[in-house]
């Protein structure tokens, strides 16, 4: 099952991420929500959600 870690603002952001993740040897999917105003969920396995917080916040700087 996957889970979703972050809602990206743009497709630069989440495809920023998503390199950055599998990277780190994460898989990721990506996929488009809110076709009026697009945003992009990025989601990861479940069993990988703890790890992935870690390394996702020092991607967005947290």
């Amino acid at each position: 099952m996957w889970t979703v870690i972050y809602i990206a603002p743009t497709s630069k952001i989440a495809e920023r991420i998503r390199k950055r993740l599998t990277d780190e040897g994460f898989l990721v999917q990506v996929r488009p929500i809110n076709l009026t105003k697009p945003q992009y969920e990025i989601l990861v396995p479940s069993g990988e959600v703890s790890e992935v917080q870690e390394v996702l916040g020092s991607i967005l700087h947290l």
